[in-house]
C-alpha cells in the first residue's frame, strides 16, 4: 500500500457506535488521515474523550448523540450534517449489540430478540434512509455496513445476534443493487473475533453459563485488534476502495 492509499481527506464521514471498538479505531484513522469524522452513539463520556482527543491532535472531529432506533434521533442528526456540509461522503454503520448467548430458542426472551433487531437491523436501515439524500449529493459516496462473519456463516452465539447480521448482510446486497446507478457504493465488512467490549462481554457470559471461570487476558490473546478492522474501513472510505465489492471479511 502506497503512501496516498486510504487517502480520506476532506471527506465527511459519520459513523455510528464511533465511541470506541471498531468504530471508534475507524474513527480515529479517518480524522487522522484529514477526513471530518461525526461520532454518534449513546456512549456519551467515550464519544466526548474520542473526540477532544482527535481535536487535541489537530483533527477535524465532532461527536452527537444518537440511538439508532430512534427514527427522531437520526432525522436530527442526518438534518444537522445537511445544514452544515450539505453532504456526506461515507456512512459507517458499527452501531451493534450482542445479546442472549447460548440460549436455546425456547429459552431466548422476546424483548431481547426484538432489542437486538432494533439496534442491529431497524437501526442501520434508519441511518441509510436518512443518510441516502446527502450521500447521493456527494455523488461519489460510501456505505459501509459493519456485519460479521456469524451473519454469513452460521456461527454466533446468540440466535439474535446472528440472525441480525444476516439482515444486514442481505441489506447491504440489496443496498447495493438498488445503490449502483446512484453514485453511491455499499459494502459490507465481516470481523471475525475482535477485540471488543461486546465480543469480551459475551465471551465472559459464555463461560459463566457452562461454569468455567473467564480468563481475561487468555481471552484477549485470541481475539484480533479493532484497529485492524478500522484499518480495512479506512480503506473503503476512500476512493482507493471504489473497486471493492460486497463483502469484505477480517480476522
Amino acid at each position: 500500500m502506497t503512501s496516498t492509499a486510504a487517502n480520506v481527506k476532506d471527506k465527511v464521514i459519520l459513523i455510528t457506535g464511533g465511541a470506541q471498538g471498531i468504530g471508534g479505531a475507524a474513527a480515529k484513522l479517518c480524522a487522522q488521515r484529514g477526513a471530518e469524522v461525526i461520532i454518534t452513539d449513546i456512549k456519551d463520556e467515550a464519544g466526548e474523550a474520542l473526540t477532544a482527543s482527535l481535536q487535541a491532535e489537530g483533527h477535524k472531529a465532532r461527536y452527537g448523540r444518537l440511538d439508532v432506533r430512534c427514527h427522531e434521533d437520526a432525522q436530527r442528526v442526518f438534518g444537522e450534517v445537511k445544514a452544515r456540509h450539505g453532504r456526506l461522503d461515507v456512512l459507517i454503520c458499527s452501531a451493534g449489540v450482542l445479546r442472549g448467548p447460548n440460549l436455546m430458542p425456547d429459552a431466548f426472551p422476546v424483548d431481547v430478540f426484538d432489542d437486538v433487531i432494533a439496534v442491529n437491523v431497524r437501526g442501520v436501515f434508519l441511518c441509510v434512509k436518512e443518510a441516502y439524500p446527502l450521500l447521493e449529493a456527494s455523488e461519489n459516496g460510501a456505505i459501509l455496513l459493519v456485519g460479521s462473519g456469524a451473519g454469513v456463516t452460521g456461527g454466533s452465539s446468540s440466535i439474535a445476534y446472528g440472525t441480525s447480521k444476516g439482515a444486514v448482510n442481505g441489506m447491504g446486497m440489496t443496498l447495493e443493487n438498488h445503490l449502483r446507478g446512484k453514485g453511491i457504493r455499499v459494502n459490507v465488512v465481516c470481523p471475525g473475533g475482535i477485540e471488543t467490549e461486546l465480543k469480551l462481554r459475551q465471551m465472559r457470559e459464555s463461560a459463566e453459563a457452562q461454569g468455567q471461570a473467564f480468563d481475561l487476558e487468555d481471552a484477549r490473546s485470541h481475539l484480533g485488534d479493532p484497529d485492524g478492522v478500522g484499518e480495512a474501513l479506512a480503506f473503503l472510505a476512500s476512493d482507493d476502495g471504489r473497486y471493492v465489492r460486497r463483502n469484505l471479511f477480517t480476522r
